[in-house]
């Protein structure tokens, strides 16, 4: 993409739902690229007034739940129901290994050629931040292109889950059925963030998968509802055979209309666009740092001393401010 960009041009084909439009759109949100970064700002500004239509889901899972195998079913279903569904992955082990939502793209097969589906794979490289970031804007642009359901899945582990807990409207967690052990082998954290339990792979056991969600029932009786309407169902569902996503789609648009008709929905997304906001300059800030001329020709010094315990970490910082011009 060297030769100039004709942002007026991407804007009129992405809205009209051309895919290659839209993809060299999320391309120009991922680079690095000073001039991709500022046209894609100037993009995403135009495109504002068409984004904030789509149901937002996010979808987390245990080792094994077959997140996959259920994301594909669960967006087949919802494109054979007239819906446009993007997924979209967030994955903070990305710099480490290049990515893994590649090979969830390959297994997801028939939703990969569905011409109402779209998928995404993480960046690979860069922190967590700077992935969430780009999962964000990637968000907004297939929301613009006409996308009506947008699937953000987490990928990795740990952080990853608040961040994507963090940019949607419903959070899903995809548990496995197991006894009573299960139960301490889940972070709390995790359950905390959940609008939504489902023990998939029911198909296999249900009487099995039934006393996992009671036990997680039972659990979430002592937890403090993020909303004083709702309190997140527990369900069991296959993605291998289907069974239950119904129920599921049927659970997150009641959420919608509760969470709609109270306010809790606009002030949830305006919550997180401030949070946001307040990232991106945290984030700029951070990248002008680095960059500037006087503290790049410091920080290798002063890091290699702080490492070789010359220097005290708090002092290295203070020399570091003090080139950027700060006291």
């Amino acid at each position: 993409m060297n030769s100039p960009i004709d942002i007026t041009d991407l804007e009129t084909r992405l809205v009209a739902g051309d895919r290659a439009a839209l993809a060299r759109a999320i391309t120009l949100v991922e680079s690095r690229r000073r001039d991709h970064q500022m046209a894609a700002r100037a993009l995403l500004e135009r495109l504002m007034p068409r984004t904030g239509g789509a149901q937002r889901i996010g979808i987390t899972g245990v080792p094994g739940a077959g997140k996959s195998t259920t994301i594909e079913a669960f967006g087949t279903m919802l494109t054979a129901a007239g819906h446009r569904v993007a997924v979209l992955a967030v994955d903070p082990s990305s710099g480490r290994h290049g990515g893994s939502i590649l090979g969830d793209k390959t297994r997801m097969e028939r939703l990969s050629v569905d011409p109402n589906a779209y998928i995404r794979p993480s960046p690979s490289g860069g922190v967590l931040g700077g992935v969430a970031r780009k999962t964000r804007e990637a968000m907004l642009l297939c929301e613009a292109a006409g996308f009506d359901v947008i699937i953000v899945e987490t990928v990795g582990v740990g952080q990853s889950e608040t961040v994507v807990s963090d940019m949607v409207d419903i959070f899903l967690a995809l548990l496995i059925p197991g006894g009573g052990d299960e139960l301490q082998g889940i972070k709390k954290g995790l359950i905390e963030l959940a609008d939504l339990l489902v023990i998939n792979k029911a198909d296999a056991d249900p009487a099995k998968a039934e006393r996992s969600a009671r036990d997680y029932r039972n659990a979430l009786h002592i937890l403090t509802p993020a909303s004083r309407d709702w309190t997140p169902p527990v369900l069991t569902a296959s993605g291998l055979t289907g069974g239950g996503l119904d129920v599921l789609w049927t659970q997150i648009r009641r959420h919608r209309e509760i969470m709609t008709a109270n306010g809790d929905r606009a002030k949830r997304r305006a919550d997180q666009d401030s949070r946001w906001m307040w990232a991106m300059v945290q984030d700029r800030l951070a990248q002008a740092f680095r960059e500037a001329p006087a503290v790049a020709a410091l920080t290798a010094d002063v890091e290699r001393a702080v490492r070789a315990g010359a220097l005290p970490a708090s002092a290295a910082a203070d020399r570091l401010l003090a080139a950027f011009g700060l006291e």
